[in-house]
């Protein structure tokens, strides 16, 4: 038996979700999120960017920012990314170098540092950010549809002075 298989029986995979959505909505974080619209994106920018860099750009600033709103700059945050394999952990390591290199963001390339987590490393934190994406994705993509998890996750999100999310915790582009 796989090591989820167990959820595959209606009435567990019930409850785990009502315990899942419990530890959420208990758990004290901000959630930064980017959605980049790719058919938009392609349609206004071509082949010559990429959606992922255009993303982690925007990811990193917001992050920054939101340090920086906590008085965080200059004290070290390592941004952690899951491995890929050698050359795309290469790859996403030079893009945010690149970032980084080229910010006119004050004191994001002294905050911020690069780190790739293997799979096997079980991190909590990307097991979160995993479990974070999809409901995020389908509440842009259907945002009438119910979405249970991104009610949870909602009020989460990074705000502005005035309550509002847009830009802030929840980037959409173009």
């Amino acid at each position: 038996m796989a090591p989820f298989d167990i959820l595959l029986n209606s009435e567990i995979r019930a409850q785990f979700m009502a315990r899942l959505g419990e530890v959420m909505e208990a758990a004290p974080c901000t959630i930064v999120t980017v959605v980049i619209d790719k058919v938009t994106f392609k349609k206004r920018v071509g082949n010559n960017s990429s959606p992922y860099d255009v993303a982690l750009e925007f990811g990193l600033e917001r992050v920054f920012l939101y340090l920086q709103s906590r008085g965080q700059v200059g004290r070290t945050t390592h941004v952690i990314f899951e491995g890929r394999g050698k050359n795309e952990d290469r790859d996403l390591e030079l893009e945010f170098r690149r970032i980084m290199d080229n910010s006119d963001v004050k004191g994001m390339s002294e905050t911020l540092e690069f780190l790739c987590a293997s799979k096997k490393s079980n991190s909590s934190g990307l097991q979160i950010a995993d479990m974070v994406a999809r409901p995020i994705g389908v509440h842009w993509l259907r945002p009438t549809q119910p979405n249970r998890a991104w009610d949870i996750l909602e009020p989460k999100l990074r705000r502005s002075p005035s309550g509002d999310i847009n830009g802030r915790g929840y980037k959409v582009y173009p």
